[in-house]
């Protein structure tokens, strides 16, 4: 009995706390309307490859990838990131570490485990930050 009515004074006692407004990344918006659309940000043009920020950071993508198809039947990336393709492309070959399974042996063809490249690669978009930041990278592997 005593844990119920301790249980219900503490609902009753959020619903209290509940009324008052509470900002969000979205900000501060009655979820019960509509919010507005978000704008489209302008992705990056194809450019220079972009700085790491730490160790085993997965590169960023340095250009659009609008319309790339990535399933299980194509991969839209490989026709530029390929062993067989990076150079006429004039693009960045795709790691070595792609073609090894969770065990480290090597493979004739691109992991499972790595084919989907937008796990771990992103494209850039000139957008202001959702929050703030003041990351430093590894002054090991940046001149900053």
């Amino acid at each position: 009995m005593k844990t119920l009515f301790i249980t219900l004074l503490m609902a009753f006692s959020s619903m209290l706390f509940a009324e008052e407004s509470i900002d969000s990344l979205r900000g501060s918006h009655d979820l019960e309307s509509m919010s507005q659309d978000a704008t489209v940000k302008k992705m990056a043009k194809d450019g220079d490859p972009i700085e790491r920020n730490y160790v085993q950071q997965p590169p960023l993508i340095p250009h659009s990838i609008k319309g790339y198809r990535v399933n299980l039947n194509a991969n839209k990336c490989m026709s530029c990131h390929s062993w067989k393709n990076y150079k006429a492309a004039g693009a960045t070959k795709i790691s070595q570490t792609h073609f090894e399974d969770r065990d480290g042996n090597a493979l004739a063809e691109v992991s499972s485990r790595r084919y989907f490249c937008q796990q771990c690669h992103v494209p850039q978009a000139n957008a202001k930050p959702l929050v703030g930041n003041n990351f430093k990278p590894l002054s090991a592997i940046s001149d900053k």
